[in-house]
């Protein structure tokens, strides 16, 4: 017992301090990542503006389905181990720029993703900028500090590449 109150002690005031710190965050960050693609311009943006075709190269997706148009904008669901969350392509223009958005209003988190590309010397060199919000101050500190707001860019980058090299 005389153990237990002060790590019990210790790891409350650990929680309270992290909590404290993800309140100081701010909500809203903006992240970049670029890599070189191994396909033409077409061929990139025909990869990632298909969601119907994700869960065949992105890991951890199980399924997207196809959802009716928002405001005339193409809408859908993937369905994957972060859970499910829903979309809309705010714009598209084949071969040069694709802005994603999360259209989830019950999230812990939200944003968009603006893909922008163009040619490179061996292929495509693609842009990815994230304007994420994150709103629980708990999460903030994680993907802040944990996880990094780049991981889940890394990890989409490195699927996509993979899926491109195959293909090619």
């Amino acid at each position: 017992m005389k153990v237990v109150l002060p790590v019990a002690g210790i790891l409350g005031a650990i929680v309270l301090i992290v909590i404290a710190i993800g309140y100081a965050l701010p909500v809203k960050h903006t992240t970049t990542r670029e890599k070189v693609l191994p396909a033409d311009t077409a061929t990139v943006f025909g990869a990632i503006s298909t969601p119907t075709e994700f869960p065949k190269w992105r890991r951890g997706l199980k399924s997207v389905e196809t959802l009716p148009a928002v405001d005339g904008k193409q809408s859908f669901r993937e369905h994957g181990s972060d859970g499910t969350i829903t979309y809309v392509i705010d714009e598209a223009v084949p071969g040069r720029r694709l802005v994603t958005r999360i259209a989830d209003r019950n999230l812990p988190f939200g944003g968009s993703w603006t893909f922008e590309m163009g040619p490179a010397t061996n292929g495509t060199i693609l842009h990815v900028t994230e304007r994420g919000e994150v709103y629980n101050p708990l999460f903030r500190f994680v993907s802040r500090f944990i996880f990094g707001h780049h991981r889940t860019i890394d990890q989409y980058l490195e699927d996509l590449e993979r899926h491109l090299a195959r293909s090619g």
